[in-house]
């Protein structure tokens, strides 16, 4: 990453191991960022405050408050990106950072190469769309969308989502009507090189669906298409209205006569 693409980006590293915050530290700053560094739970939230950082590597394996309990306070009080650093192997721990509002995960041993790359996928997707729409966008009269204030509404009540959700519910609507497959989502949302990892997809749709939809179980917006990818529900094409039974369908030469 070019040093000014990283300027003034600060990076909130939480961890107990003097090695690991140090190899750290030497690669995020030979990019640009500036690092803050926290050894355990609430030494973080204290530099969560006071640092403003704007995004938090945090390890799961933490003394007192782990990683997950850590993860969780947070949560309760802001939106930062957080990528959850976990021990190779440990799928669990990987889908419970998810599942507890992490935006991303990376595996112990890693590259320099792959923490940048992880860090600069989950600045973008917390970046404001590109061309939003600057009309709320009405889907029908439970649910408003409006890209420009980021702000969502259903029956009317603000619902808060999080940067991820807001970006894939973007490109979902953009494409409205169409089916987005699986590695186009990816690619879109995550970045190209998440093109594989599809459980993120189930675990953000269902989220979606969990704040959107009125009966989760049998969406209305957020379709499936088995197998391919998924759809948002076509709201701008109107509904053809059905014919009366034994009622013929009326003939267009004859309505322009």
């Amino acid at each position: 990453m070019k040093v000014n693409e990283s300027a003034r980006r600060r990076v909130l590293v939480v961890d107990d191991e003097p090695r690991m915050v140090r190899f750290i530290r030497l690669n995020l700053e030979h990019d640009g960022y500036t690092v803050v560094e926290a050894q355990n739970g609430m030494e973080a939230l204290n530099q969560l405050r006071n640092a403003l950082p704007d995004l938090i590597l945090l390890d799961v394996m933490l003394p007192d408050l782990d990683g997950f309990e850590t993860l969780r306070m947070i949560r309760e009080f802001s939106p930062v990106p957080i990528i959850m650093v976990t021990a190779k192997g440990d799928e669990d721990d990987r889908v419970r950072g998810l599942e507890r509002g992490a935006d991303d995960y990376i595996t112990k041993p890693f590259s320099p190469r792959e923490l940048a790359s992880r860090i600069r996928a989950v600045l973008r997707r917390n970046e404001t769309p590109r061309a939003v729409p600057h009309q709320p966008v009405v889907v029908d009269d439970r649910l408003t969308i409006d890209f420009d204030r980021r702000e969502v509404r259903v029956e009317g009540k603000l619902v808060p989502l999080r940067p991820t959700e807001f970006r894939m519910l973007f490109h979902l609507i953009q494409n409205a009507g169409r089916v987005i497959t699986h590695d186009q989502l990816l690619a879109k949302v995550w970045g190209y090189e998440y093109r594989e990892e599809t459980h993120y997809l189930r675990l953000y749709v269902n989220y979606l669906r969990q704040k959107l939809e009125k009966d989760p179980a049998n969406p209305k917006y957020i379709l499936t298409e088995r197998g391919v990818g998924y759809r948002f529900v076509d709201f701008q094409r109107p509904e053809k209205p059905e014919a009366e039974p034994g009622v013929p369908p009326p003939n267009p030469a004859s309505a322009k006569e």
